[in-house]
C-alpha cells in the first residue's frame, strides 16, 4: 500500500501552475507538491514574493519560475500564459487559488469593487482555465483545480460580490469538465475558513472557533491533502465535482 501511495503522489516531472502562490493555501499547496516532485510556477502580483517561494522550491531540487500578474486582467493573464508554457514547455496542473473577499454591507458596494471581486475570482479564473484547459486537451491532458469557498454554497451577508464569483467558479467547473474532457479532470475545492494571512484580522474568538462540526478554523496545510488527491491519478475517475474542505460546515 505504501508504494502504491507512494506511486501515485509522485509528481515527478509534472509542471503545477498556481496563481496566488506567494502565501496562504497557494503557497502551502506550492510546497506541497514541490515536495513531491513537481516543478512549480508561482504567480501573483509581487513577483518579490513569488521569488522567494521560488527560491524556496528551488532548494528542494525542483525548478520554479516566478511570474507577476494580475489575475483578474486578461491583458496580464495572457502573457504570463505565454511566459509560462515558454518555460516550461507544458503545465500539467493548474491551480486557480487566487480571490479576494471583502466584506462590505450590500448597499455600500461600489461597481468599482464589484468589479474586482469578480474580476479576481470568477473572470481571470475562467480565462486562465479556458487558455490552460485548452492547451492541456489539446496535448497529454492534465488537471485542473478551482479553490472555491463554503461561502458560494451557503452565502453569508455583506459578501454577495464574492459568493456570487465562487458559485459562477463552481458551474464553471461542471462545464470546464465536460468541455475540456476526457484528457482533462476540473474539479473544485470549496474551502471553509482557513488561518491564512486574511485571518489576521479576525477577532481573536474567530481564530479560535468556528461555526463548523470541527468547532475551528483548518490550517493552511489541511489543504494539502485535498489538492495532491485531485491532481493525482488516485482521482482519475474524479472530475466536474466539488470537493468540500471546511471542517464540517
Amino acid at each position: 500500500m505504501a508504494d502504491l501511495a507512494s506511486r501515485l503522489f509522485d509528481f515527478t516531472g509534472k509542471t503545477v501552475l498556481v496563481t496566488g502562490g506567494s502565501r496562504g493555501l497557494g503557497y502551502q499547496m506550492v510546497k506541497a507538491f514541490a515536495e513531491q516532485g513537481a516543478d512549480t510556477i508561482i504567480v501573483s502580483r509581487k513577483l518579490d514574493a513569488c521569488e522567494e517561494v521560488a527560491e524556496e522550491v528551488r532548494s528542494l531540487g525542483r525548478k520554479a519560475l516566478a511570474l507577476s500578474a494580475h489575475c483578474g486582467k486578461w491583458e496580464e493573464i495572457d502573457p504570463m500564459i505565454e511566459k509560462a508554457y515558454e518555460a516550461f514547455g507544458k503545465i500539467d496542473i493548474l491551480i486557480n487559488n487566487a480571490g479576494m473577499s471583502p466584506r462590505v454591507p450590500s448597499h455600500e458596494v461600489e461597481e468599482s469593487l464589484f468589479d474586482s471581486v469578480l474580476n479576481l475570482n470568477f473572470k481571470g479564473p475562467f480565462r486562465i482555465g479556458a487558455k490552460i484547459g485548452k492547451r492541456m486537451a489539446d496535448g497529454d491532458g492534465g488537471s485542473i483545480i478551482n479553490i472555491s469557498s463554503t461561502g458560494a454554497l451557503m452565502p453569508l451577508p455583506q459578501v454577495v460580490p464574492y459568493s456570487g464569483a465562487k458559485a459562477a467558479l463552481n458551474a464553471m467547473t461542471v462545464s470546464f469538465a465536460r468541455e475540456y474532457g476526457p484528457k482533462v479532470r476540473v474539479n473544485t475545492i470549496s474551502a471553509g475558513p482557513f488561518l491564512t494571512d486574511i485571518s489576521k484580522a479576525w477577532p481573536e474568538e474567530m481564530r479560535k472557533s468556528a461555526d463548523n462540526a470541527l468547532g475551528r478554523p483548518g490550517k493552511p496545510e489541511e489543504i494539502v491533502t485535498a489538492a495532491l488527491c485531485l491532481a493525482s491519478d488516485a482521482s482519475s475517475f474524479t472530475t466536474g465535482t466539488i470537493l468540500r474542505v471546511d471542517g464540517g460546515s
